[in-house]
């Protein structure tokens, strides 16, 4: 669902729109995104702006040019077997949770509240995106789990007992676990070289993106919902419009970057990433308002 404006888009043909032919290819993590575009295999990856810092600290000039997402969009939920004595994010300790993969967004997320809390022992796995993650929790593969929407809020309406340690699907649960009510994740971006030789598709694309937001705010979760390929929603049945209601409101409403809500992610990054931590970024040079209207 964090990334759910950009298939809407392919859906309400914003792309053919924006005189665009677009292949969208479905990959198991952001981290894979990133392998794909940094081996040649994709010109633009949606993925989560924290990519786009944590190569500048490698040297790689990478830039996301529309945000979809202003808040994490990530839960952190103890399994059935496990809520009893796990309660909160301090409660880990010795735990195995699941991310989708490791160096993934969800496992820099973890990461950061694992040393902000001071909790060490825990063992990180990949299980995969919503679906693998959803059984590896509700199975006892894992002690808890970095999930998003829908599968966030189809595992407590399927285990109500459920301890929700973390949540920053809104901007209340975002300012209580990041210290700032924004922290941009889902983003479009690109190699730096490759916006700078392609900047008439670059705007293409965010004004395809746009233009999906802005139908995301004028229309209701329902119909937003119905607009899906039903191979996305049909699983959650109901619940998928449901999880979307309790997402809306942080999708962004016209793509554009501040300041404040990259800082959010390298002050997250800097606590969970020595090479971050460490580095001279210039956050300015990794995200760009340039191909908006």
């Amino acid at each position: 669902m964090v990334y759910l404006p950009v298939t809407l888009a392919a859906e309400l043909g914003q792309y053919e729109a924006a005189g665009l032919d677009v292949r969208l290819e479905n990959l198991q993590s952001g981290s894979k995104a990133l392998q794909a575009l940094l081996g040649g295999s994709a010109d633009v990856v949606s993925g989560f702006h924290d990519h786009t810092i944590q190569m500048a600290a490698e040297g790689r000039p990478l830039r996301s040019f529309v945000l979809m997402l202003r808040t994490p969009g990530l839960a952190v939920l103890a399994g059935p077997r496990t809520s009893g004595r796990i309660r909160r994010v301090a409660d880990l300790g010795g735990a195995t949770v699941g991310v989708t993969a490791l160096g993934s967004a969800t496992h820099f997320f973890l990461t950061y509240l694992l040393a902000k809390h001071g909790v060490e022992g825990v063992s990180a796995i990949g299980v995969g995106g919503n679906t693998t993650a959803l059984a590896a929790l509700e199975q006892g593969k894992v002690d808890a789990v970095v999930i998003t929407d829908p599968a966030a809020t189809v595992a407590r309406e399927r285990n109500p007992g459920l301890s929700i340690l973390a949540d920053t699907r809104d901007g209340v649960g975002t300012e209580f676990a990041l210290g700032s009510p924004v922290a941009y994740s889902s983003v479009l971006y690109a190699p730096a070289a490759w916006l700078d030789a392609h900047p008439d598709k670059a705007a293409r694309l965010a004004g395809a993106i746009r233009a999906t937001l802005e139908w995301m705010a004028s229309h209701s979760a329902d119909e937003i919902a119905a607009r899906m390929p039903a191979a996305l929603r049909g699983e959650y049945g109901r619940l998928y419009a449901a999880a979307l209601q309790r997402n809306k409101a942080s999708f962004s409403p016209d793509g554009r970057f501040e300041a404040a809500g990259v800082e959010a992610v390298h002050k997250s990054l800097s606590l969970s990433l020595p090479k971050v931590k460490e580095a001279r970024i210039n956050l300015s040079d990794t995200y760009t308002n340039q191909f908006l209207p």
